[in-house]
């Protein structure tokens, strides 16, 4: 026999916490890498821009104090009008000085080197060693390079004479962005690691939250391995999902799971019930025929007497088996129509009608009184034959147990919500400690008389069980000597059912 394994021993089985957990970290994880790559981008643009912004104040800078020049620069008059001035506000000792000079502002950044050229293209001036060659042919266009593995920005221009206009030299500004790529650089190393740590913490949250919320699927999952593990059977009856107080469809679920088993439990127990009863009941009426055939191998079967009578006995215990196995199954259908006829509907006006009429038919001796106030068509949740079956076993009872008065009433009526319909009778009535057992199986206030009767102690089992199987309810009231009376209590329907095909 092949043994099904659990998911659990399946060495694929990935559970649905560590699946949410992380799936919601990688979405994090994702989320977070857009955002962070956008902001990246923002970023080196705005820090760029900035370089940039560096190296053309410098070149400005440089421009407007080498304009006031008439002729051609040269090495001397360059160094004159910056180094001089850069000496100058080195040598003071006030900050302020310090500050306002914009020449010593652009040159005294670290990666901002500046170098002029006179007209043919030749180096005349340098701040530092410049990194990039100068081509004249090149100037006014910014550009940016790598040397030495290290961005470079250039930027470049001519300079022309305030007084006349000409052209007398040129101007370079190189700026090494080592400040810019080691921000990129940080600026990476902190988006990976608050990414790597978002999605982490998120997953770990999500496997938390999930913990707690499909802890009724984990509750759902253990009740159903106790069950599959019992081998004697009690679990199906003792073990239940306990049901957490979270009010979702997980809570829901374990509700709708319980009334499963409780319902299944309800079932066996019925099957169970059935059996031990019908075993119980046919019993007697075997050992009877059986008794009787003994007799006859013995010597009965020679005397015509004996054997007729036996013969009689036998039919007879055969027919009550019979009564008493259809009543049987009748019960036990019963016991389904929950499941079977939970949509049926049925004019109880029609039906009540139908039976009260058979009845004074059948029983020409007997007075039957109807009070009916359902006056049009009323139609109640149940189905047809059941609550004629039901009708049926309430007047049969009423003629059956009825003594020197042969008299029964039924009255029909409704409220806002139910139909009532109230069978009465004048017979031996019931007493009191037997009121609260006539509708258990096979109970009989009298046995022997019961049995005369034709009865099995079934009748208001079943009458009692097809009423409630559509949320109806059959109540007795009964005083010994003066009859009993027995309603049924069903809900109504608002608006009867249209039928498919009109006439």
């Amino acid at each position: 026999m092949e043994v099904r394994k659990t998911p659990r021993e399946d060495k694929h089985f990935f559970s649905l916490k560590l699946k949410w957990s992380v799936a919601t970290g990688l979405g994090v994880l994702l989320i977070f890498l857009v955002f962070s790559v956008l902001l990246y981008q923002s970023f080196s643009s705005l820090l760029l821009r900035q370089e940039q912004q560096y190296a053309s104040e410098a070149l400005s800078t440089a421009i407007n104090k080498l304009a006031v020049n008439d002729n051609e620069l040269t090495a001397d008059k360059v160094r004159t009008d910056l180094s001089s001035a850069l000496a100058e506000v080195r040598s003071t000792a006030r900050p302020s000085v310090l500050y306002s000079d914009s020449v010593f502002v652009t040159l005294s950044r670290k990666n901002i080197g500046l170098s002029v050229y006179n007209l043919s293209g030749d180096e005349i001036f340098a701040s530092r060693k410049v990194p990039v060659k100068f081509h004249k042919d090149g100037s006014n266009v910014d550009h940016l390079t790598k040397i030495d593995g290290v961005s470079v920005f250039v930027t470049s221009q001519v300079v022309k004479s305030k007084a006349t206009h000409q052209v007398i030299g040129y101007v370079q500004v190189t700026n090494r962005l080592i400040d810019y790529e080691n921000t990129k650089r940080k600026l990476m190393l902190i988006f990976l690691v608050f990414g790597l740590t978002a999605a982490l913490a998120s997953g770990m949250l999500a496997y938390g939250l999930s913990s707690w919320l499909l802890r009724p699927v984990d509750l759902l999952n253990e009740t159903i391995g106790k069950i599959n593990d019992d081998e004697e059977g009690d679990a199906l009856a003792n073990v239940r999902v306990p049901v957490l107080n979270q009010h979702d469809e997980l809570s829901e679920l374990s509700l709708l799971f319980n009334d499963m088993l409780d319902r299944m439990q309800r079932y066996i127990e019925q099957q169970q019930q059935f059996v031990e009863d019908v075993s119980h009941e046919l019993r007697t009426p075997v050992a009877i025929i059986q008794g009787h055939l003994d007799l006859l191998n013995r010597w009965g079967k020679d005397d015509p007497e004996i054997l007729s009578e036996s013969i009689a006995a036998s039919l007879q215990e055969i027919t009550r088996m019979k009564s008493l196995v259809q009543e049987m199954l009748d019960l036990s259908r019963a016991e389904q129509v929950e499941v079977q006829f939970a949509q049926e509907e049925t004019d109880a006006r029609e039906v009540g009608l139908q039976v009260f009429n058979n009845f004074q038919m059948i029983h020409p001796e007997f007075t039957f009184v109807l009070d009916n106030d359902l006056k049009k068509p009323t139609i109640t949740k149940i189905y047809r034959n059941h609550l004629e079956q039901v009708l049926i076993i309430l007047l049969d009872n009423a003629v059956k147990y009825s003594r020197e008065r042969k008299e029964v009433h039924m009255t029909m009526a409704k409220d806002q919500r139910h139909v009532q319909i109230v069978v009465q009778d004048f017979g031996e009535g019931i007493s009191e400690e037997n009121l609260a057992k006539i509708f258990d199986r096979f109970y009989r206030v009298d046995k022997a008389r019961s049995r005369d009767k034709g009865g099995n102690g079934l009748g208001l089992a079943i009458a009692r069980r097809l009423i409630e199987g559509y949320h109806g309810k059959l109540a007795v009231e009964s005083v010994v000597n003066q009859g009993s009376v027995f309603r049924i209590t069903l809900p109504l329907v608002t608006e009867p059912k249209e039928t498919e095909n009109k006439a």
